[in-house]
């Protein structure tokens, strides 16, 4: 990675044209545009007014003083979006005061993450610098929680990778709201009754907290002078209205069809995060049209006696049940490697069209941001990638990066390091 950070920091020419800029409005010109929801465009021109996408084509004139950028033999993508990050939220892991994903409580649906993105992460450099342009990151997304039993950790948002501060990186504040279902008992033969009662008590206790916010809403809306606002049920009211998604962690076929069934029952949108089997439930996901967020397919199967390529052939399974997916990293330290797993996905059976959608299009839809960004179309922020080939290949470089048709530095920790050792007396 690290000696292709230091391809990417010293682009030559077009650096110096993008650095050049001092606003958001360009002609991009002589460059192959992938659009994703339309057929490619070879050698073709982008015009970019006020960081949004104002015309697409084959031959568009130069208005006077705008910026003409050149992209002969490049390519043009739209920035990468990872569905499942703690970005911003997680600097360290394992150094407790870099880490912010989590308050304590069980049920915490008011906690909202973007307005703990610290937007200094040495993170977002490198994941700028392989095309990534947006993330959704998520309060207590790690496993840590899971074991836990923290149940609603808050809100999620979508962010961009880049930004002076969190409202400047602000794409959608309220994506969705976190949940992590609880997990049956599994390989406890000695303490499994003890297991599977704490399993139905913290079931129980979910449901009657989602029954206590309807009781609240209810009273709100009767109003009377005994009404005492409650900002955790409060929270949780755009939810149980249909306003705001609820996405839910689980991983195993029954934990997917409890959370299903819950869903069903609560009458709340559903986005499945991170599922590492889907069984029959894959049939169940579709008919209630519920979207699933994979997550690395460049992974250890689930269980030691599962097939080795499990979790290369899950997301061709998942599409060929007709499912929505998108790509989640689900480590900070993964994030730079989301096209990658794309690719392996794409060699065991899922469409190389459908792999580059569930990085672009597809989590902008299941999110809510398609208005705004997952394609190249007019009228969308100019949220560009500009790569020296296929973006899933390795060797690719990632020659230029614009978000809000603003060019963004591609150097980061990995490239400084790089550089300093490589030129060490």
């Amino acid at each position: 990675m690290a000696i292709r950070g230091a391809a990417v920091w010293a682009f030559g020419a077009l650096a110096a044209a993008v650095s050049a800029a001092s606003a958001d409005s360009f002609l991009l010109r002589n460059v192959d545009v992938y659009p994703v929801t339309s057929p490619p465009l070879k050698s073709a021109s982008i015009l970019v007014l006020n960081g949004k996408i104002a015309e697409i084509g084959a031959k568009i004139p130069a208005a006077k003083d705008i910026r003409v950028i050149d992209g002969k033999g490049l390519r043009a993508y739209p920035g990468l979006i990872d569905s499942g990050t703690e970005l911003g939220l997680s600097e360290i892991s394992d150094v407790r005061a870099t880490v912010d994903t989590a308050e304590l409580g069980v049920f915490m649906p008011q906690l909202r993450a973007l307005v703990a993105v610290n937007p200094e992460s040495e993170h977002f450099g490198v994941v700028r610098a392989n095309g990534i342009t947006a993330a959704v990151t998520f309060p207590a997304l790690g496993e840590e929680h899971r074991t836990e039993h923290q149940i609603i950790s808050g809100q999620a948002a979508v962010i961009h990778t880049d930004g002076w501060t969190w409202e400047e990186m602000e794409v959608k504040r309220a994506a969705a709201l976190h949940l992590v279902f609880p997990a049956l008992p599994r390989g406890q033969p000695r303490g499994f009754a003890e297991a599977k009662k704490t399993y139905s008590r913290q079931i129980q206790e979910l449901a009657e907290f989602f029954a206590e916010a309807r009781r609240y809403g209810a009273a709100r809306a009767a109003g009377g002078a005994g009404f005492r606002p409650d900002r955790k049920l409060e929270a949780l009211l755009p939810a149980l209205e249909g306003k705001l998604p609820v996405a839910v962690t689980a991983e195993r076929e029954p934990e997917i069809r409890a959370a299903i069934q819950f869903a069903d029952e609560q009458k709340v949108r559903m986005i499945l995060l991170e599922p590492r089997e889907l069984g029959k439930t894959a049939a169940e996901l579709k008919a209630r049209h519920i979207p699933v967020v994979l997550g690395r397919t460049l992974e250890l199967p689930l269980d030691e006696d599962a097939p080795y390529d499990s979790s290369f052939t899950l997301p061709a399974e998942a599409w060929r049940a007709g499912l929505t997916i998108a790509f989640g990293t689900f480590d900070n330290e993964f994030v730079r490697d989301l096209p990658y797993n794309a690719a392996a996905a794409a060699a065991y059976g899922l469409p190389y069209e459908e792999a580059l959608k569930a990085m672009t299009i597809n989590p902008a839809r299941i999110w809510g941001v398609a208005d705004q960004m997952g394609s190249i179309e007019k009228g969308k922020w100019a949220d560009l990638m500009l790569v020296t080939g296929d973006p899933l290949e390795t060797p690719t470089q990632v020659k230029a990066l614009y978000i809000k048709g603003k060019a963004v530095d591609l150097n980061n920790r990995q490239t400084r390091l790089y550089e300093k050792y490589l030129n060490r007396p």
